[in-house]
């Protein structure tokens, strides 16, 4: 699991005023973050606006991503639900050649049991095709991937890691120190992420790497002096990118950037002119430059 130690981009979904996809958007977004320094992609997680895209959407954004992709980076695939039939008849759908893991969230909304969760997740590594990767995240899901229920779920062969988006780094630390060696603890939240490799987290699933792929990748990759440097350089901007929801936030400061337009489909709205302005004012202080790109060297 090589591959998934490092930044690994949640990709946006660009769309047109209209609200349908714009692909020509998504190359730029995709040809960005890899030029930037981001190891692998993920497609069609929260940041990709999943629970408002089709079936036929969600399976043209990932032929799209592959073919754009041309096999330069990994990819991992956002294939998850509250209702496990739902998941299992998904993945009988899904072309997995050039996918090389899923990224499943824990059950939302039904609020299942600690022994639902791991029956849920071992049903769908025991039928998946490829390695799954959990991912907690309670703020969204009403509910927490316990330390216990993690390190139970890494005994199976077919799950490789856990993002990690509680919050809570004693949960974190617990993780760390009894999984397996070849279980992944990933961060879930981009400014903890220098914190997270402290106790042994490998990798990051990123949201601001769509705008910022050479200062995540700097966060991961670097020393800590330049892991530091990256975290204290996106301070200021980051808890901007939740004040609305993500991925208000970043798309507003894509647009900004002149990556890809702000539009997301409802019941999100654009940033607020208020939100819009200040993340401009935060960009205008963001340096790139001085965060170094081995993937370019």
């Amino acid at each position: 699991m090589e591959k998934f130690k490092g930044t690994g981009v949640a990709l946006v979904t660009p769309f047109y005023e209209d609200g349908t996809i714009d692909f020509p958007a998504l190359e730029k977004v995709i040809e960005h973050v890899i030029h930037g320094n981001v190891d692998y992609l993920v497609v069609q997680g929260t940041t990709g606006e999943s629970a408002t895209l089709s079936e036929t959407e969600k399976m043209q954004v990932l032929a799209f991503t592959k073919k754009v992709n041309r096999s330069r980076l990994p990819i991992v695939y956002g294939l998850g639900g509250n209702n496990t039939q739902n998941v299992l008849n998904e993945m009988e759908k899904i072309d997995f050649s050039d996918i090389d893991a899923i990224l499943s969230v824990s059950p939302y909304y039904n609020k299942p049991s600690q022994p639902g969760i791991i029956a849920h997740y071992s049903k769908i590594a025991d039928h998946c095709p490829v390695p799954v990767i959990l991912y907690n995240v309670p703020g969204r899901t009403a509910s927490n991937l316990t330390y216990q229920t993690s390190l139970k779920l890494a005994q199976h062969p077919n799950i490789v890691g856990v993002k990690e988006a509680s919050g809570n780094l004693e949960q974190c630390m617990r993780i760390a120190k009894d999984k397996p060696d070849d279980f992944l603890l990933i961060s879930g939240d981009d400014m903890i992420t220098t914190l997270m490799r402290s106790i042994g987290a490998e990798g990051v699933i990123s949201v601001i790497a769509n705008a910022y792929p050479e200062i995540m990748g700097s966060i991961i990759h670097g020393n800590a002096t330049y892991s530091k440097k990256g975290t204290f350089s996106l301070l200021e901007i980051n808890p901007l990118m939740y004040e609305e929801s993500n991925p208000v936030g970043v798309k507003c400061l894509m647009k900004h950037l002149g990556i890809c337009e702000d539009h997301v489909r409802l019941p999100l709205l654009k940033a607020s002119p208020d939100l819009s302005q200040r993340i401009k004012t935060a960009a205008e202080k963001v340096n790139t430059k001085q965060f170094y790109s081995p993937h370019l060297e």
